[in-house]
């Protein structure tokens, strides 16, 4: 073990980790910005940082730098980006100081979060992660779900600060959405009709145009079309409930 420990570690095997301590460093400086009140600023570290959480585990994968420390360390950095992140952001734009009710709501979901990640952990290798689904909304995902107030507001759509306690139950909502046991989609299962391949390619040349024309809207968008693909696992859990 301590001539292992002594050898040289090759670099590409360093790779994800530096990814991973990247989007670390995006979640905790979006915090920054978001005690300022620079929320735009803020709100783009996050998704940047839900980007980078994408390929590091794609980028340790392909260079075959998979680990246990690497998957602990992406767990905690997740936890901090998009459960604790997206909680204090949303608290400093829409809930303010003085709403002590809505903090209780930032709570339950910053717990969730972690509530969530630590049973992603459990079940690491399990069906969870290699079946064609997730179990529960996915952190990143629920962080996106989170700022969906913060988008409508950016967007110019709906002032999210004139109604604090919707936003504070909204907060609740994604919080028990992460840690329900609902089916939800995985890229993973995501197949494409060989006939409709140039439909997705115009939608992405639509989805860039509205980038760089009408970001916080393309967003708004990107929730509502989550939102949907949840609405039936939601009906169905309903449905077994009401048996």
């Amino acid at each position: 073990m301590e001539k292992r420990e002594q050898e040289p570690m090759p670099f590409l095997q360093l790779v994800p980790n530096l990814v991973t301590i990247a989007a670390l460093c995006l979640g905790l400086t979006a915090i920054r910005f978001a005690m300022v009140g620079r929320f735009e600023l803020a709100v783009s570290l996050i998704l940047l940082a839900a980007l980078l959480d994408g390929l590091d585990g794609l980028i340790a994968r392909r260079l075959r730098a998979t680990s246990d420390f690497g998957a602990e360390l992406d767990s905690l950095s997740d936890f901090l980006n998009f459960g604790v992140a997206p909680g204090l952001l949303v608290y400093r734009f829409a809930l303010g100081e003085a709403n002590s009710l809505g903090w209780i709501f930032v709570l339950i979901y910053a717990v969730a979060g972690c509530l969530r990640l630590a049973r992603f952990n459990v079940m690491r290798g399990a069906p969870e992660t290699s079946s064609k689904h997730f179990v529960g909304v996915p952190a990143p995902a629920g962080a996106m779900l989170a700022l969906f107030p913060v988008f409508l507001s950016l967007s110019g759509l709906v002032p999210a600060q004139e109604a604090p306690m919707i936003v504070a139950i909204w907060l609740g909502v994604v919080g028990v959405l992460m840690i329900s046991r609902l089916p939800t989609f995985s890229p993973k299962a995501l197949r494409i009709p060989r006939g409709r391949v140039g439909l997705i390619l115009i939608g992405t040349a639509i989805a860039m145009g509205i980038l760089f024309t009408r970001f916080w809207m393309l967003m708004v968008l990107v929730d509502l079309a989550y939102l949907a693909a949840l609405l039936p696992a939601v009906w169905r859990a309903r449905r077994q409930l009401l048996r």
